[in-house]
């Protein structure tokens, strides 16, 4: 059990990180593997208003798993603090309110996500062509909710204990039976979008199953239950304090997410169509921002929690500054590539146009996102989530989406992605800021208090 964890408070920094983000990395590919294969066989099998429903559906469900899984991340940054304090008992009681927290919110999500599919697709303008695929998929796939929370919140709890590879074995399983299931169901039984949303949604539970008998058989001192049994509530309020204002930040972050979608439907389902191949293709480039937000966070909770303070003064440069070289070299890559990697999903002309020109805009900015996304996981690892939260809403609400806005309304509507390099600068700007000026984050960095 032991070589499986990594210490973040001992041994070379970058190492460390590394070794925490490369099974995140290749989990994250898994993730993608498997995302991408219900784009891949339904372009392919049932053309492009069924590929355009799939990409406008995403935005609904996420909104709402958003919240859920920024109290993940609460609690894998709680779970890193204690294990750098070495606290096993306030672990073991993180562990069980985690749990009932999963089922107190799992459940009644898949019922509400039903109901609220379709007014929300309205909403968003999705055109007739596409309505009846898009209600279809985002239904199905509400109903993974509970699988899809309680799979995050298990790879929070490992990801606090310093156990990035676990998941990894997870997505494997969980990527052989959602690809085994979309040729099934989609290929094979012909039930369109329904059917990868199916196979999607079984994948996650199979996930979570998997995760829940992992921690039981190798961190058995946490008690981990799997069905709620005990909660504390003085935990609960600390998970609260830390992960809600992150899930609402994301949450919030995904609904301005789905304003820029309705202006992307009102350019038609072919644009739609494109932008949903293209997603598939920027996610591939910028897979390791996850994983070393993944290690920043950790790193800094870890090291907060253990009191060594010159140590995160080592890191909190580092981590971003790598992290934002290594997204930029991977999507030059990808945009070398861009043409025959959007051709296996589809063949249209038109459709392969704005996916291009979507792939080339992103790619060529993510790079600041990755420096900007480092900053706000290490801030947010020794729990200050105040001013990164505020600075996300402005990122999105005062800058992406008025700017997004003004491109479809006075330029041209099929380059409204423009405005997502304009909300990374942004953002970058504000958090170097915070860096430098902050007074609070001097001090923590200097004596934690």
């Amino acid at each position: 059990m032991e070589q499986k964890k990594i210490d973040m408070t001992t041994g070379p920094i970058m190492k460390n990180v590394f070794l925490f983000a490369i099974p995140i990395v290749l989990g994250n590919i898994l993730q993608y593997l498997y995302t991408t294969v219900d784009t891949l066989v339904i372009g392919n099998y049932c053309g492009k208003t069924s590929l355009a429903a799939v990409g406008t559906s995403a935005q609904p469900v996420e909104v709402l798993l958003c919240i859920f899984l920024g109290i993940g991340t609460g609690v894998s940054i709680l779970v890193s603090q204690y294990v750098g304090a070495k606290d096993m008992e306030r672990m073991r009681r993180i562990v069980d309110t985690a749990t009932f927290f999963v089922y107190a919110c799992g459940i009644p999500l898949c019922v509400i996500g039903y109901f609220v599919t379709p007014p929300i697709l309205r909403w968003m303008g999705v055109p007739e062509d596409t309505w009846s695929a898009a209600v279809s998929y985002t239904r199905i796939v509400f109903f993974g909710a509970l699988g899809n929370i309680g799979y995050n919140m298990n790879a929070g709890i490992l990801r606090g204990m310093g156990d990035s590879k676990a998941s990894l074995w997870f997505l494997v399983v969980s990527c052989v039976a959602n690809i085994v299931l979309d040729l099934l169901f989609v290929a094979g039984l012909g039930m369109d979008v329904g059917g990868a949303a199916l196979s999607t949604t079984i994948a996650m539970y199979l996930s979570w199953i998997i995760s829940i008998v992992y921690i039981r058989r190798k961190f058995q001192e946490l008690e981990l239950p799997y069905f709620p049994r005990r909660a504390d509530f003085n935990q609960l309020k600390q998970i609260i304090a830390i992960g809600l204002p992150i899930g609402l930040n994301n949450s919030l972050y995904s609904f301005g997410h789905m304003a820029i979608q309705t202006l992307v439907n009102a350019q038609g389902s072919t644009f739609m169509a494109g932008t949903s191949v293209a997603g598939r293709v920027t996610g591939l480039a910028n897979i390791a921002i996850t994983a070393l937000s993944s290690a920043a966070t950790t790193f800094s909770g870890q090291n907060y929690g253990a009191g060594d303070f010159d140590r995160l003064r080592q890191g909190y440069i580092k981590i971003p500054v790598v992290s934002g070289l290594v997204t930029l070299a991977a999507g030059l890559c990808v945009i070398s590539f861009r043409m025959p990697i959007l051709r296996i999903f589809n063949k249209d002309e038109a459709v392969l146009l704005y996916a291009s020109r979507y792939v080339v805009v992103m790619l060529l900015s993510q790079w600041i996102y990755a420096i900007f996304n480092g900053i706000i996981c290490i801030v947010n690892g020794v729990g200050l989530i105040r001013y990164t939260t505020i600075v996300n809403l402005l990122m999105l609400w005062a800058v992406r989406i008025p700017s997004g806005y003004l491109i479809t309304r006075f330029f041209d509507g099929t380059y409204v992605m423009l405005c997502f390099p304009i909300s990374f600068c942004f953002g970058a700007i504000m958090m170097i800021g915070y860096y430098i000026f902050s007074k609070k984050w001097r001090e923590i960095i200097r004596t934690g208090l």
